[in-house]
């Protein structure tokens, strides 16, 4: 599985460690990505999704169906 947030859309970002004498070489840093599971009243269904903590912030803030819209129009889900 990749390491993308199904709702944001965050996904691994490319950097550098620079070293006490400046040398630099390439590193990776990653979403906080989380497992969860999801109800959906509407559909009376539960759902698992891999999302950021920002994703989990962003469907307390919005609500769940709000949020699997977005994200279908974004593209971030299928």
């Amino acid at each position: 599985m990749s390491r993308i947030c199904e709702i944001t859309g965050k996904k691994m970002i490319t950097g550098n460690n620079v070293s006490h004498s400046h040398s630099k070489t390439r590193r990776r840093f990653y979403p906080n990505l989380q497992t969860k599971k999801f109800y959906i009243p509407e559909e009376d269904k539960w759902i698992t999704l891999k999302v950021s903590a920002a994703g989990i912030r962003n469907i307390n803030k919005k609500g769940i169906s709000a949020c699997l819209k977005e994200a279908r129009e974004k593209g971030y889900m299928k």
